[in-house]
């Protein structure tokens, strides 16, 4: 059985007054079942750092979003250990080793938040 890309796409929406910075992110990526994706944020102005608490969501549609890793690199109970979360380059990472059709983020929303400057998550119409 050929194994299908599964695409990974981000979207996020940072809501606040003018002066806070933004959150921006790649587009999507695609990923064999299998292998190994790292996705990126970051910020419009200055670096993300683990005092910004860094957080990852995945909310599929008619699901309520589901907490992947919070403060930087911690998994609530119940995420498989292929979820990790680091900084990098001033950027928040989410790593997703052994990638599952089960994970593909296509038409779902990931957030991040940034404290001080948090993230609103909506539902994609």
């Amino acid at each position: 059985m050929a194994w299908a890309p599964l695409l990974l796409t981000l979207l996020t929406y940072c809501s606040g007054v003018s002066s806070q910075p933004m959150v921006t992110q790649e587009p999507s990526k695609s990923v064999t079942p299998g292998g190994t994706v790292t996705l990126s944020c970051s910020l419009s102005t200055g670096a993300i750092t683990t005092s910004n608490y860094p957080a990852w969501y995945q909310q599929k549609p008619g699901s309520a979003p589901r907490l992947l890793i919070y403060q930087t690199n911690n998994r609530p109970s119940g995420i498989p250990t292929r979820f990790s979360g680091s900084i990098s380059s001033n950027d928040a990472v989410l790593t997703i080793t052994d990638v599952q059709a089960e994970d593909e983020l296509n038409n779902t929303l990931n957030g991040l938040e940034v404290r001080g400057n948090v993230g609103k998550i909506y539902q994609i119409p």
